[in-house]
């Protein structure tokens, strides 16, 4: 039996993200070390996330541009070595402002290449199990705080901290740029216009067709989407960057916090495999807003722990929704724009997306640094996720939902 390519697309996109995103946020690891070492403040390091995650929003709308034109393996390819190069050179600044410049600008920029581009190919791959197979790829995260945040804490418990960024700028590149070369663009971009027979998996879009980049962008579901994605990331972005010290400040030891980090994502990894079986039975808009409730609660719970049981129970059940729903916005993305403009969609929803995960690392650290503790930054991030829940029961009904309304019996 031949394997389908589009699961080898879908490995390919897991391993891309989890060394991609764990590279990244292994930050969230170095904080305090960093802090200590150098004089540099939690607000200042943690500022350097928020440039990552600014610049990644707008990179990524260019990225995603490109990969529309010319296909997902350029793009992801040199979002792999610029990532590598990224981190290798933040690792030697001399300053603080140099180390939020080069992390900012260069890795934020790389992560925009690698995340959105394979997104966006396996939603060309599937239509049957289209929120199974984009949420395999993203599970790819939820396995990189148990793979790539454990062992930067070990780097950092034998080295100093600009030692062990460099190995994993180097572990970065080892990995990502073989790598990149499995990923494809599906072989046909099918529409309801060539009603082209295609193999089994491939894509029949429900969404219109003929409709444009310029129009997708001012349509009433994109900015649905964006908003919500905006709400949905600025609520879970402070409490997971901020988990490793929030326990640490409750007395916990490093290596004990970072197991928390862990935990979290591991229930993410499950919660992308439930949450994509769930949107393929009951449908993504259905299980996003459900989510979304749930990932406030999460959220908010975090400012009642204190011991490391507590922080565990928490942290799985939020990293279970956090991790699930995440996904679901490509595959509601698609159900609205047609694939040929997917890249251009998905890179423009993730300029939104990065401005909410900007807020999480910069306010969570002036939190901290201004109170003493990071109480409020949960109460906050709770506040913000029922937030994103009411705005996304505005979402319209799919295309394919309204064609199923208006066919004549």
């Amino acid at each position: 039996m031949k394997l389908f390519y589009g699961w080898v697309v879908v490995a390919a996109g897991g391993l891309l993200g989890c060394v991609a995103i764990g590279s990244v946020f292994s930050l969230a690891v170095f904080l305090q070390p960093m802090a200590d070492a150098t004089g540099w403040s939690r607000t200042g390091v943690s500022s350097a996330m928020t440039i990552v995650f600014l610049v990644m929003g707008v990179a990524a709308f260019g990225w995603g541009a490109l990969t529309d034109r010319f296909g997902p393996l350029p793009v992801v390819l040199s979002g792999a070595i610029l990532l590598g190069l990224g981190i290798a050179l933040a690792s030697r600044a001399s300053s603080l402002l140099e180390f939020q410049l080069i992390y900012g600008l260069l890795v934020g920029g790389a992560i925009g290449a690698v995340f959105i581009p394979t997104m966006t190919t396996v939603t060309g791959w599937f239509e049957k199990h289209r929120s199974l197979a984009v949420s395999l790829v993203s599970a790819g995260m939820g396995v990189a705080p148990m793979t790539v945040s454990p062992f930067a804490s070990w780097l950092i418990t034998n080295y100093d901290w600009r030692t062990a960024q460099l190995v994993i700028a180097i572990l970065a590149w080892v990995v990502l740029v073989p790598t990149a070369f499995l990923v494809r663009r599906a072989p046909q971009v099918i529409d309801e216009r060539e009603r082209i027979a295609a193999p089994p998996g491939m894509t029949m879009g429900a969404a219109d067709p003929g409709l444009t980049a310029g129009q997708a962008l001012r349509s009433p579901q994109f900015w649905v989407l964006s908003l919500t994605y905006f709400c949905c990331c600025a609520t879970h972005s402070g409490p997971i960057f901020h988990t490793v010290s929030y326990a640490v400040a409750c007395g916990l030891p490093i290596m004990a916090a970072v197991t928390i980090y862990s935990v979290e994502g591991l229930a993410g990894l499950g919660g992308r495999i439930l949450f994509g079986l769930a949107g393929d039975r009951f449908g993504a808009k259905r299980v996003l807003v459900i989510g979304l409730f749930a990932q406030a609660l999460g959220a908010g719970a975090y400012f009642f722990v204190r011991q490391l049981s507590e922080f565990y129970a928490v942290a799985a059940v939020f990293g279970l929704i956090y991790g699930g729903i995440m996904p679901l916005y490509a595959v509601i993305a698609r159900e609205y724009f047609p694939m040929r403009i997917m890249g251009t969609v998905l890179g423009a929803s993730t300029i939104f997306s990065s401005l909410g995960m900007a807020l999480g690392p910069a306010v969570g650290g002036w939190i901290f640094d201004t109170t003493g503790g990071y109480g409020w930054l949960y109460i906050a991030s709770a506040g913000m996720g029922l937030g994103a829940m009411l705005i996304a029961l505005l979402f319209p009904p799919f295309p394919s939902q309204q064609r199923a309304v208006t066919q004549p019996a």
